[in-house]
């Protein structure tokens, strides 16, 4: 059984166990989440069910940790100019451990 899920802009699949990184969200760690944004479900081989189908399917999850990825460099100039800029950034991101598929 398997989800694809979407949050933070993002579409994820995930499983029951899985541990999935997604964009930085407001919980706690240890508490739960719920992952309303349910785009498709297969319960089975060959059983997807998308849509209207849905109804009220949802994915239940826990927060594990909190954290920020690896450094991206970003580098600006413009030629004949002498004009450079270079800055760090570092995206954060919340681990969920993906408990349970409601459909």
């Amino acid at each position: 059984m398997y989800a694809i899920v979407e949050t933070g802009g993002k579409q994820y699949r995930v499983s029951p166990g899985d541990r999935i990184r997604v964009e930085l969200l407001p919980a706690e760690p240890g508490s739960e989440v719920v992952l309303h944004r349910v785009l498709a479900v297969s319960t089975g081989p060959g059983e997807l069910r998308t849509g209207a189908d849905l109804g009220n399917a949802r994915v239940r999850a826990r927060v594990e940790a909190h954290g920020r990825g690896d450094k991206i460099i970003v580098f600006k100039f413009k030629r004949r100019k002498q004009y450079k800029r270079t800055i760090g950034h570092r995206q954060g991101y919340t681990e969920l451990k993906i408990e349970e598929i409601l459909v």
